[in-house]
C-alpha cells in the first residue's frame, strides 16, 4: 500500500436504524464521504447525536451500514472484513475489563483472539509503552481510571494495526492524565500509526490533530487541515486597558456591522469583538481613542476551534 492511499476511505456512507414502531427509522448517517490520510492524527468532531459513534461502530464492525463503502488500509469492510479488522484498533469510550484478569492477561487474551502465536505477541512491550509494566500482574480491578484508559490503548494495539481509533479517550479524566494520553497519542503517531480521534475537548483537537472533520445531524459539514479550519473564524478579540474608569455601561460601540460586541472585564478594561474581514485592530483602537480615552495596554486573541465549531454546528 502506497502512502497516497488513504488509511480510511469512506464513500456515501448511509446508516438508517430499523424503526422501533410505525414509520421510518432514524437516519444516523446521510451519505458521508471523506478520507483519512495515512500518518496523520485526524479529528472527528460533532455534537452529541451527530453520528460519530455510528461511524466509529461501523469501522469496528459493530454496526452494519445501510449503503455506501468503507475501506480500511485498502480493504473493503464488506468483502475483506478480516483484513480490514486486522488493520484497525478501536479504543472505545467505555472501560470494560474482566476484573479478575491482570493487564498482561488482558493483552494475551486479546492477542489470542487475533490468532497471534505466543512467540509473536508483544504484550510486555505494549505494557512498557503505556507505562503499565509495573502493573503487569495486578488485577485489572485495582487499576486507576487513567491506568485502565492506557490499558485500553494497549489492548487495541496487540495486533499492531496501522490505524488506531480513539473514541473520547480523555472523557472524564483529570488534566494530568489528559496530558499523558496526549503524549501517548503523539508517540504512536510518531511511530507511524494513523490516529483517528473523537473528542468533545476542542482544545485537544486543536493541539493534536493535523486535520479535522466535523459531522452534524449525520452530515459532513467541514473537512479541512486544522489551521485552515481555525482560520475560518471571522471574529477577533482585542482587550483594551484605558486610562480612566469606564463605568457600568462600558464602552459604547460605534455604528456598523464590523463591531459585534463589547464587554467590561474590569473598571478600566473592555473586551471588543470585531469582524476581522471588515476591519482591523488599528481601527478599533482609533475608535477607542476617538471617544477621548487613552490606551494603557492592548492584547488580542484570535478565534479558536471552539468559535468555528459553534459557528458551523449552530447554523444547521
Amino acid at each position: 500500500m502506497t502512502s497516497t492511499t488513504p488509511a480510511i476511505s469512506i464513500r456515501d456512507l448511509v446508516k438508517r436504524y430499523a424503526p422501533a414502531g410505525p414509520g421510518e427509522g432514524k437516519l444516523a448517517l446521510k451519505g458521508v464521504s471523506f478520507d483519512v490520510p495515512q500518518g496523520q492524527i485526524f479529528g472527528l468532531l460533532g455534537p452529541n447525536g451527530a453520528g460519530k459513534s455510528t461511524l466509529i461502530n461501523t469501522l469496528a464492525g459493530l454496526v452494519m451500514k445501510s449503503s455506501g463503502s468503507v475501506d480500511i488500509w485498502g480493504f473493503d469492510i464488506d468483502t475483506q472484513r478480516r483484513n480490514a479488522s486486522r488493520a484497525i484498533g478501536i479504543v472505545p469510550q467505555e472501560i470494560v475489563f474482566d476484573p479478575f484478569f491482570t493487564p498482561r492477561e488482558v493483552l494475551e487474551n486479546q492477542a489470542g483472539l487475533y490468532g497471534i502465536p505466543k512467540a509473536e505477541r508483544i504484550s510486555d512491550a505494549l505494557l512498557e509503552a503505556v507505562h503499565l509494566a509495573d502493573k503487569a500482574h495486578a488485577y485489572a480491578r485495582t487499576l486507576s481510571g487513567g491506568m485502565k484508559r492506557r490499558l485500553l490503548v494497549a489492548k487495541a494495539m496487540v495486533h499492531t494495526p496501522p490505524v488506531l481509533v480513539l473514541d473520547e479517550p480523555t472523557a472524564g479524566v483529570d488534566v494530568e492524565l489528559r496530558r499523558q494520553l496526549w503524549e501517548l497519542v503523539k508517540q504512536l503517531n510518531d511511530e507511524g500509526v494513523t490516529v483517528v480521534l473523537t473528542t468533545h475537548y476542542l482544545e485537544e483537537a486543536e493541539a493534536l490533530c493535523d486535520r479535522i472533520a466535523i459531522i452534524n445531524h449525520g452530515e459532513l459539514i467541514a473537512n479541512k487541515p486544522t489551521r485552515e479550519l481555525v482560520d475560518m473564524a471571522r471574529e477577533k478579540v482585542v482587550v483594551v486597558t484605558v486610562d480612566r474608569d469606564l463605568g457600568p455601561q462600558g464602552l459604547p460601540l460605534p455604528q456598523g456591522s464590523a463591531f459585534t460586541k463589547s464587554a467590561v472585564l474590569g473598571e478600566r478594561v473592555v473586551e471588543i469583538t470585531y469582524d476581522k474581514d471588515r476591519t482591523n485592530a488599528g481601527e478599533v483602537l482609533a475608535m477607542v481613542q476617538g471617544q477621548g480615552l487613552g490606551i494603557v495596554d492592548v492584547s488580542t486573541r484570535e478565534a479558536d476551534l471552539e468559535d468555528v465549531f459553534v459557528s458551523l454546528t449552530s447554523n444547521i
